[in-house]
């Protein structure tokens, strides 16, 4: 299925998972380079910087939704030594991931595991806090998503959210829109496999809820209170929502 068919309005859930599946595991090779490369190495700050917002400590379980190669379970476990679940649907991502997780010797507490967010492989009241990492644009039912996060999140669990966003700022959002869709895209296909994963990236973002309206899409899926919070003049955003304790 090509790039462009992801956003028309008949494509379900079943099949943009299906797409994404495929691109994810094609690209899975290089895709670590590739990520730290065109964001500049920014990206590693982003995952720090909200890795901060979650209440955790040594004795917490935790669950990295959407966790690609690993990059934001290794932060977590890194700062609280933690246990880290990761879950993806691409099982090519995940194959990196487990290598880089042996090679750093932790692979007593950061499992990863294929699952689907929106069928989340785990009781009620499993996690103390959940996160996704530039991921939840690419899910097929973001509310049905939302609702199992919630179901799995302990009473007072925290969900922390990084995604690309919508900038606000005309002349940064233009500069940005710009190498999003004119530069970006030709990098990658040098480098990926997938020709066309690096088109399909900017068309999810643009197809992405803004800010405001995501944290009304995390209010009306349960959340007891959600916010979110800008990184580099809202090229990325970071969003929070929490459980209610009762």
């Amino acid at each position: 299925m090509s790039d462009l068919r992801i956003k028309e309005a008949g494509v379900t859930g079943d099949e943009r998972k299906k797409y994404v599946t495929q691109m994810f595991n094609s690209v899975a090779r290089r895709y670590d380079f590739l990520n730290h490369f065109l964001s500049g190495g920014i990206d590693i700050l982003w995952r720090k910087k909200a890795s901060k917002l979650l209440p955790l400590t040594k004795e917490s379980v935790h669950l990295d939704l959407a966790t690609g190669t690993g990059d934001f379970a290794i932060e977590i476990n890194k700062r609280y030594g933690c246990q880290v679940y990761g879950s993806d649907i691409s099982e090519g991502m995940l194959n990196v991931g487990k290598q880089k997780i042996a090679h750093l010797g932790k692979v007593h507490e950061i499992f990863l595991e294929i699952a689907d967010a929106e069928h989340i492989p785990h009781n009620n009241n499993t996690f103390d806090s959940v996160t996704i990492g530039f991921g939840i644009r690419n899910f097929g039912d973001k509310e049905k998503a939302l609702r199992e996060i919630l179901r799995v999140l302990k009473p007072g669990g925290k969900l922390v959210i990084l995604e690309f966003s919508k900038i606000r700022t005309p002349i940064i959002g233009q500069l940005f829109e710009f190498y999003f869709k004119h530069i970006l895209p030709k990098i990658g296909a040098l480098f990926s496999d997938d020709k066309d994963a690096y088109t399909y990236l900017p068309d999810s973002v643009n197809t992405f809820p803004a800010q405001p309206d995501f944290v009304e899409m995390m209010k009306k899926n349960g959340f007891e209170t959600a916010g979110y919070k800008n990184y580099s003049f809202g090229i990325s955003s970071v969003f929070w929502g929490e459980k209610a304790l009762v």
